[in-house]
């Protein structure tokens, strides 16, 4: 059960990172505001590459482990998307900082993908309690 929770996470992630990604070469959001502020920040891109670029690619990569963890268990895998879990969750942090503090601006999308990457690090810590 808990690695298909983090799955739905990782699926959430990716749809969201698709649908920001395909903004960026259509349009889907508004001009002027919320998603389209963010991602035309200069906080957009990583490296001259676009954010949600590497969230289609860390998603599906993600996604890809968990169903292999979830068909044959062991402690790399279930390591691997801990650590995952933990260095997104660093990052979504971050680009909450970032979106609230700095830009001032909120994408609906990026905050679909930080509050989820969020939560499944709650339940990562609450099933380690119990």
């Amino acid at each position: 059960m808990k690695y298909k929770i983090f799955l739905l996470v990782f699926v959430i992630g990716l749809i969201s990172s698709v649908v920001l990604y395909s903004n960026s070469l259509t349009g889907i959001c508004d001009p002027g505001k919320g998603c389209d502020v963010v991602n035309s920040s200069v906080y957009g891109k990583t490296f001259g590459i676009s954010n949600s670029l590497y969230g289609i690619f860390i998603f599906s990569f993600m996604i890809i482990l968990t169903f292999f963890h979830m068909r044959k268990p062991n402690n790399h895998t279930r390591r691997a998307i801990h650590i995952a879990i933990i260095l997104g969750s660093a990052i979504a942090i971050y680009f909450l900082y970032l979106q609230l503090f700095i830009i001032k601006a909120i994408c609906n999308f990026c905050l679909l993908v930080d509050v989820s990457l969020l939560v499944s690090l709650g339940f990562m810590f609450y099933l380690w309690e119990h």
